[in-house]
C-alpha cells in the first residue's frame, strides 16, 4: 500500500514540476523586456493549432528559453510556424 501511495505522489509531484519549467508563451508588448536568444521552427501535417502549441514549447524548453513569441504561423494541409525565443 506504501508502494501505490509513494508511486502516486511522485506522478503528481512529477506534472507539478515539469509545468514549472514549461516556456510561456508571449506577446509583443511582454517580449520589448526580454533578452531575445534566438529562434525556432516547427511543420507538421494534419495537425491542430494546440499541438503546434505544445511543439514550439518543447523546442524553447530544448533551447534554454524561458519563453516565446509566436512570428510567423501558417496553416492549411501543411502547418508551420517560427517562434522568436526569450530569456
Amino acid at each position: 500500500m506504501k508502494i501505490k501511495t509513494t508511486v502516486a505522489v511522485l506522478s503528481v509531484l512529477s506534472v507539478l514540476s515539469f509545468g514549472a519549467f514549461a516556456a510561456d508563451s508571449i506577446n509583443a508588448e511582454q517580449a520589448q523586456s526580454r533578452e531575445a536568444i534566438g529562434t525556432v521552427s516547427i511543420g507538421a501535417v494534419g495537425t491542430s493549432p494546440m499541438d503546434m502549441n505544445q511543439m514550439l514549447n518543447k523546442k524553447a524548453q530544448e533551447q534554454g528559453a524561458t519563453s516565446y513569441r509566436v512570428i510567423e504561423a501558417r496553416t492549411g494541409d501543411h502547418w508551420h510556424a517560427t517562434a522568436e525565443l526569450y530569456k
